[in-house]
C-alpha cells in the first residue's frame, strides 16, 4: 500500500482551505488529525476504509458519487485507505 495521496490546494485564505484529493486503489493518505470542520464532496470512488493509529476498529465508507459529508474536528490520528476498485477523488 502506497502511503501517499495526491493533494492539490485549490484555494487558501485565512482558516479556509479548498483542496482536491485523489487516491488510486491501494493508496492511503498520510496519518493525520482533522483539527477543523470539514466538508467533503465526493467526485469519484467506491470504497474507503478509515484506519485509526490507536488500533481501533476500521470504519468502512461505501462511497456514492455526489455525496456530501460533514466532519467535526477531531484530534484522533487516522488515515483513509482506498480499498475499492476505482480511484477516489474528493474536494
Amino acid at each position: 500500500m502506497k502511503p501517499t495521496a495526491n493533494q492539490q490546494v485549490l484555494h487558501h485564505r485565512g482558516n479556509y482551505l479548498v483542496r482536491r484529493q485523489r487516491l488510486a486503489p491501494g493508496e492511503a493518505t498520510p496519518w493525520h488529525r482533522d483539527p477543523f470542520h470539514r466538508v467533503t464532496v465526493v467526485l469519484a470512488g467506491d470504497l474507503l476504509n478509515i484506519e485509526f493509529r490507536d488500533g481501533s476498529e476500521k470504519q468502512s465508507w461505501k462511497i456514492a458519487v455526489g455525496e456530501v459529508d460533514w466532519s467535526e474536528p477531531s484530534d484522533r490520528v487516522h488515515r483513509a485507505v482506498n480499498i475499492g476498485k476505482e480511484a477516489f477523488e474528493e474536494v
